[in-house]
């Protein structure tokens, strides 16, 4: 089995020496994969060639640092030995390998399955075992078992700090350690040694009911324009939109059923009779079968990359500059609801917040709130 889960936890890359327009270059191959061809381009000299029909960087020793810091997290990296090819009697089917990123994978997929016996989501699953692999790389020959509050402060330092990775990456680091540790070793670690970074305050990005209605009204397409729609309707979170189901919505109750949302909790919302009339007509022209909105093929759900690009053709039509995401509808959903004078309590169960001290958030972005308040300045 560990074989096994080793070629699904990560995809392979591998570094292969080249001469590419008279440059020594190292030619990146790997199967087709989004996150990686995103890492790359952060990557300098890191190019396409049409020719070779692979990705290629310089050959400098400085740029596969670069590849292993960026890439790292992302696959297992494996480099092809040219001394190695050129051993007599060498089988010419066969691309000798070097590992170039150690660890022990045991203890990744003792790690990787306790999660998933305990029902984490599956980004949870994947977030903490690649932050366990990247930790486990950078103390490498040291194991798990000897790991000790030192070594992740070093870590903290030396990799997240040395390459501006995020705060809420360096806590979820230190999330999944903590737990590696106490599951699949058994060991405790002393929290108050462990330095956190602060976390920051940052408010809701809200559109205005004007700027909505305009993005709502853009789509040609209804299946589009019912989807925008819903979410802003009900407040939804991407995911919990594509992952309705037909029998999710209740129109003799005028309620909509979200399952198993964030948190592994299900929620009620109420659907009003406009909303209602938009579905009824794009249910008649589309006829899902299983998901309210599916993809290309029958009864699998609408992708999220389309679901952005859906948005991202919505802002264009509108000619919004604004860095919208799909979350700003459910956040302009919350800010307009307690504009219109609805209770707090109300919207935290609309939102499926597990603490009020979540939803108050939206009370420091309501203009109605802020605009209640007069400026001593008006006095003088």
């Amino acid at each position: 089995m560990a074989p096994q889960f080793r070629r699904c936890l990560l995809p392979t890359l591998q570094i292969e020496p080249a001469r590419h327009r008279n440059s020594d270059v190292f030619c990146i191959r790997f199967d087709r994969n989004a996150a990686i061809e995103k890492a790359l381009r952060t990557i300098p000299g890191a190019r396409w060639s049409a020719s070779m029909s692979t990705w290629y960087v310089p050959q400098t020793d400085e740029i596969i640092r670069h590849v292993h810091t960026k890439i790292g997290p992302l696959a297992v990296i494996q480099r092809l030995a040219p001394d190695e090819q050129e051993q007599e009697g060498a089988n010419d089917n066969i691309t000798p390998i070097v590992q170039t990123n150690p660890f022990d994978h045991r203890v990744v997929t003792r790690f990787h399955e306790w999660l998933a016996s305990k029902r984490y989501s599956p980004n949870t699953i994947k977030t903490y075992t690649e932050a366990l692999i990247s930790f486990l790389r950078f103390v490498h020959p040291k194991p798990l078992s000897d790991v000790n509050e030192t070594d992740i402060i070093r870590f903290n330092i030396d990799h997240i700090l040395a390459n501006r990775l995020s705060a809420s990456y360096q806590n979820q680091v230190v999330n999944a350690l903590k737990l590696a540790l106490r599951t699949v070793e058994n060991k405790q670690l002393h929290p108050e040694l462990i330095i956190r970074p602060k976390r920051a305050k940052t408010l809701p990005n809200v559109l205005s009911k004007q700027e909505v209605k305009a993005l709502l009204d853009s789509p040609p397409n209804l299946k589009h324009k019912a989807m925008l729609s819903l979410l802003y309707a009900c407040g939804l979170r991407s995911g919990e939109l594509i992952n309705m189901r037909i029998t999710d919505v209740h129109s003799d109750r005028m309620v909509m059923k979200v399952v198993q949302a964030k948190g592994k909790k299900d929620r009620m919302v109420p659907i009003s009779e406009k909303i209602l009339s938009m579905l009824r007509s794009y249910f008649k022209q589309y006829r899902p079968e299983v998901f309210l909105f599916e993809g290309q093929e029958r009864g699998t759900p609408y992708s999220a990359k389309s679901l952005q690009s859906v948005l991202k053709q919505a802002l264009t039509k509108t000619k919004n500059t604004k860095p919208v995401t799909l979350h700003w509808l459910r956040h302009s959903y919350a800010t307009h609801l307690l504009e219109s004078g609805t209770d707090l309590r109300y919207i935290q169960e609309l939102l499926g917040h597990k603490s009020s001290t979540t939803t108050e958030i939206y009370t420091h972005v309501s203009a109605k709130n802020l605009a209640a308040i007069r400026s001593p300045f008006d006095d003088l």
